[in-house]
């Protein structure tokens, strides 16, 4: 979940009362049943009430660790939960993945003129960086 500021992964998958915890291997992702694991900074904050209010270099820091610090184990796919548009998360995210062979972007979306908008920019974003 690299939505910083508007994490909702916790609550979708009904974890919300769970920790991310350190261990010698990394992060431990939350786990969701025996085949699902997440990572979002909703875990991280002291109420679901709170805002987030981070800047590019804070955002891009906590999705290396997400992405590099955490222990995934071996990974049949890795789902991410991205806020709509194309700022640092979404790059930060292209930039580290084309690190990984395999990598491609599929893009999920509500029917709503709104958000078909967004996804159109966020594809074009897509060709662009390599995704």
């Amino acid at each position: 979940d690299i939505d910083i500021c508007g994490p909702s992964i916790p609550r979708m998958m009904g974890v919300e009362d769970e920790e991310i915890r350190q261990a010698a291997t990394g992060w431990q992702p939350v786990w969701v049943d025996e085949n699902l694991c997440v990572v979002s900074i909703g875990f991280m904050i002291p109420s679901k009430n709170d805002a987030v209010i981070w800047r590019g270099a804070r955002k891009i820091g906590l999705i290396k660790q997400f992405l590099k610090d955490v222990d995934w184990g071996t990974l049949d796919f890795l789902v991410v939960d991205a806020p709509p548009g194309t700022s640092d998360e979404h790059i930060t995210l292209a930039q580290y993945m084309k690190e990984t062979s395999g990598v491609g972007a599929i893009i999920v979306t509500t029917p709503q003129e709104v958000a078909l908008l967004d996804v159109r920019k966020e594809i074009d974003f897509c060709r662009k960086a390599g995704c």
